[in-house]
């Protein structure tokens, strides 16, 4: 007697009804696509609108700066508007060596470059201790240095002067770094604080059985990690301390030693009503341009920092 054993359809079925499954999933997936509104739409067309018109008064300006800048102080008084009848770098070169301009631009570099390394290193190293270290007097430290942030500029001038004085660093380049500094290392330390917490113990107890000490740890992997945070710490000081104006003003009154924002101040009093306009504008541009320069090349790593915040 032959039997013969009927084949078993459940896997042809099984993988029929699944790929049935994924398709009717997907199907469903696109059917369950949000659908835009009226109201969605009406939203997003004033949104737009709003964000033409601020990026038109805030790119204006700078365009009108920039055109004007080439322009000779007749054109500009004439036809404030309009192209420059020649294109000249001649109120650059005018800005830069008669107007001093280069002599403060250097001044300023000196001193934010200086003020920026060391209060980025300073600040990182103390904020990576704060963060990651318990020992005591760890809170008192940083709510000590967050007090920081609550003092106004104006209110420490004076003491600053006196201070400063007494050190012998009054009206000189190092004293503004110091001063530079001291203001910028509470909020370095507030905004590493959290990034330094934010990152795995896992990777710093793995470095220190690996045998690497606390420096070495610190140094070739925990502040590599922290690079994101590093570059939108940087971009927020840099601003600060390139646009500074009141520090330099009250404990900085030594004329060679000017920065560029006290440079600017003395070519646009000093001629009275005869100014060259159109070698001020250009010295407009060159304090600027640096600015840019640095968050154009900054920005990916800030808005990278931002998103990995969001996401954690």
């Amino acid at each position: 007697m032959n039997t013969t054993q009927n084949p078993t359809p459940t896997q042809p079925t099984a993988r029929v009804r699944s790929v049935g499954t994924i398709q009717g999933s997907a199907s469903g997936q696109e059917l369950r696509k949000p659908v835009s509104t009226a109201a969605d739409k009406t939203f997003a067309t004033v949104a737009h609108i709003v964000l033409g018109l601020w990026s038109f008064i805030v790119v204006a300006p700078m365009l009108w700066t920039l055109l004007t800048s080439f322009k000779t102080t007749s054109e500009i008084f004439a036809s404030p508007f309009t192209l420059p009848a020649k294109w000249g770098f001649a109120n650059y070169v005018n800005a830069w060596e008669t107007a001093g301009i280069g002599r403060y631009f250097l001044n300023t570099v000196l001193v934010v470059g200086s003020a920026l390394f060391l209060v980025m290193l300073l600040g990182a190293m103390c904020a990576y201790v704060l963060a990651r270290f318990r020992f005591p007097g760890n809170r008192l430290i940083y709510y000590a240095l967050l007090a920081g942030l609550m003092v106004p500029v104006i209110l420490a001038i004076v003491p600053l002067f006196f201070i400063l004085d007494g050190f012998g660093l009054l009206n000189t380049l190092p004293g503004l770094t110091i001063t530079y500094v001291a203001f910028a290392l509470p909020f370095t330390v507030f905004f590493l604080y959290a990034f330094f917490r934010s990152l795995p113990y896992e990777i710093s107890e793995a470095a220190q059985i690996d045998g690497a000490s606390d420096w070495r740890t610190f140094f070739s992997i925990m502040l590599p990690m922290a690079r994101p945070g590093l570059a939108s710490i940087t971009i927020f000081n840099f601003l600060g301390l390139w646009n500074q104006f009141l520090l330099p003003v009250a404990l900085n009154t030594d004329e060679p030693k000017y920065v560029l924002s006290q440079g600017l101040a003395r070519f646009a009093s000093s001629a009275g009503y005869d100014v060259d306009f159109g070698a001020l504008f250009a010295a407009v541009v060159i304090t600027v341009l640096p600015v840019l320069v640095v968050y154009v090349l900054f920005q990916r790593q800030l808005q990278g920092s931002v998103s990995q915040g969001t996401m954690k």
